[in-house]
């Protein structure tokens, strides 16, 4: 029964939650505005780098023209097969553009892992992120966790939050306190069902909003 109640506790405090980010978020006017979502590739390559290069970088200034580079420069790469002789033959840091070797090798373990799990396609990767299972196994690889995870899910269009600094930011100025992922991510998912947004439309305002004003105030700083 203390359990149950629990339960009953934790998704009342949720819904409370999500009623005061969707009130928030509605000020703002993200019901009204025209909604874009994040990018979503079929092309393995340029999913894996954004993935990998994102967290705690610039994306606009880092993370897109290297994405944008791997599309053009190596539109063969769209398929696991085609990205492990890249790794193979040490090649993942010219691939991305990048010399720092804890990106580098998250890299090249997720292209491994997806070639030991037989994930060829982007399309085949969307299908397997449906399953507990997989996603388990994804996140044994080092350095992989549950925002990867999500990201992962948003890169391919599956509708969902990533919870990010900037989702966690938001929280905080309507008061959410609770830091947890799986709590902020339900937190967010009902907010954004709240708005009538999908929860792709509505991860990627709160992304648009936050790194706006993130960035504005680094230029007030100096």
């Amino acid at each position: 029964m203390q359990g149950l109640d629990r339960m009953q506790s934790t998704t009342v405090q949720m819904l409370l939650a999500a009623r005061l980010v969707a009130d928030y978020a509605r000020e703002l006017g993200a019901d009204t505005e025209r909604q874009e979502t994040r990018p979503v590739y079929d092309h393995m390559g340029a999913l894996l780098a954004d993935s990998v290069l994102q967290a705690g970088l610039n994306y606009n200034s880092v993370v897109r023209p290297r994405v944008e580079a791997i599309l053009a420069q190596f539109p063969e790469c769209d398929r696991t097969s085609e990205l492990l002789p890249v790794v193979i033959d040490g090649q993942a840091a010219t691939f991305l553009n990048w010399t720092h070797s804890e990106k580098i090798g998250r890299f090249e373990a997720l292209v491994r892992f997806l070639d030991c799990n037989a994930i060829e396609t982007v399309s085949d990767l969307g299908e397997e992120l449906n399953q507990p299972r997989f996603v388990e196994l994804l996140r044994e690889v080092r350095g992989v966790g549950p925002k990867t995870v999500d990201y992962m899910g948003c890169l391919v269009g599956l509708d969902s939050v990533a919870v990010d600094r900037h989702v966690r930011t938001f929280a905080r100025r309507v008061g959410v306190i609770n830091e947890d992922y799986d709590f902020l991510k339900s937190v967010f998912c009902c907010a954004a069902d709240l708005l009538s947004l999908s929860r792709r439309q509505f991860d990627a305002w709160v992304w648009r909003r936050e790194s706006s004003l993130s960035s504005h105030q680094i230029e007030f700083s100096f």
